[in-house]
């Protein structure tokens, strides 16, 4: 390459890179802006469960009321019209986001609702994140839909069947697939789904015999179910010694206060059989 060829290829390229660092950057004046008032309550909803959220100032107060909300509101009055009251920042599971928080003092100009547009969202990989809840929905659709593999784990109480499907490992969770079968008239209404690692000899000297664990995913919510009922449990990957199981439990609500309880072995979830990722793979 010649040595003018080398100095325009080397402007170019720092063409690209102040290019690009021009679009990583940006200012508030350049960033999707919210009026706001002291007497207006400004919801915010993001397309997905929202991990973090930023005000930049005391000036303004806010809560994350479910997932994928969060409502925002200046704490008191006396700002002038168009000051900017704080920089929000919104991440996600995969995207993040920021907008600017604009006093009004005309209360009919707040925004009192806001949906984060496609075009809004800066895509983010979130390192806190190790699948994100649309992976994790997919993933349920597909286990829950897929045939049982596993025919020898059951608990039989109160005239139903509760017994366990299948079992997959996928990065770094299981996908628990268990169903109920009600072999009576009456309709079972839910209460709670809980998941406990618990021991297999139960001692009558002490209460903490097992630990509760959180679900990151229960697929279906639906809260009664007559005769047929199947669901997916997800939950962050364990070990757990021989003398545990995991256990999923099912209550009902209360007169009749049913409750049916499906216990899991390790050697049931280490099972080979119960691992087949091939079938959530992309047809």
């Amino acid at each position: 390459m010649s040595k003018k060829g080398f100095v325009t290829a080397l402007l170019l390229t720092a063409g690209v890179f102040a290019a690009h660092n021009a679009q990583a950057q940006r200012t508030y004046e350049e960033m999707e802006r919210l009026t706001v008032n002291e007497q207006v309550t400004t919801v915010i909803t993001a397309s997905e469960p929202i991990r973090m959220v930023d005000i930049s100032t005391d000036k303004v107060a806010g809560d994350q009321p479910i997932g994928n909300i969060i409502r925002l509101k200046p704490k008191e009055t006396g700002h002038e019209d168009g000051e900017v009251l704080a920089i929000v920042t919104i991440v996600t599971e995969r995207y993040r986001t920021q907008y600017a928080l604009i006093y009004t003092t005309r209360m009919k100009e707040a925004v009192t609702d806001k949906e984060v547009l496609l075009r809004e969202q800066d895509a983010y990989n979130n390192p806190a994140v190790a699948m994100s809840t649309a992976d994790m929905v997919r993933f349920a659709r597909r286990v829950w839909s897929s045939p049982a593999k596993i025919r020898n784990v059951a608990t039989k109480a109160h005239r139903m069947v509760m017994r366990l499907n299948n079992i997959y490992a996928v990065g770094d969770y299981f996908f628990i697939d268990f169903s109920i079968d009600n072999r009576t008239n009456i309709r079972f209404d839910i209460d709670e789904i809980r998941v406990k690692l618990a021991d297999k000899k139960l001692s009558k000297a002490t209460n903490a015999q097992s630990i509760e664990l959180t679900p990151a995913l229960v697929l279906e919510h639906g809260k009664t179910f007559r005769h047929g009922y199947r669901n997916v449990i997800v939950v962050k990957k364990m070990t757990f010694p021989n003398d545990k199981i995991l256990t999923i439990e099912m209550t009902e609500q209360q007169i009749s206060g049913r409750n049916i309880c499906l216990n899991i072995d390790y050697e049931d979830v280490l099972s080979a059989d119960s691992f087949n990722v091939t079938l959530l793979e992309e047809e």
